[in-house]
């Protein structure tokens, strides 16, 4: 995981992440892969264990991988978690180059537009 090139993850993420993790039977460690987004390029999809790839963020206990080809579409994001007592999301946050929708769950990289590709 190289310096400056990684996903960063909040404290509430790293939480959620782990949680997530152990209840699947697979603690500390999370899967992240980017799916085609509706109202911006990708969308993140999280997954419990190691399916794939590198390792992209390491935080509070927990290592998030994701597929290597998809590692520098990754860099400069941030992944926060929001929950209340009607459920809970993983939110993108924006960061240099990077634009989120307004819901927080789809991001583009700035100048990539909507046919840009892994």
């Amino acid at each position: 995981m190289p310096k400056g090139q990684s996903l960063r993850v909040s404290a509430a993420a790293a939480a959620e992440l782990g949680r997530q993790a152990a209840v699947a039977g697979t603690p500390g460690m999370m899967h992240l892969d980017l799916m085609e987004g509706s109202c911006e390029r990708w969308s993140i999809r999280l997954r419990p264990g190691h399916l794939a790839g590198l390792p992209v963020a390491r935080a509070d206990g927990i290592t998030l991988y994701a597929p290597a080809e998809q590692s520098a579409l990754l860099a400069g994001l941030s992944l926060d978690y929001r929950g209340d007592l009607s459920g809970g999301g993983f939110l993108v946050r924006q960061g240099e180059g990077v634009r989120c929708c307004a819901c927080g769950s789809a991001f583009s990289r700035i100048g990539s537009g909507r046919q840009a590709t892994q």
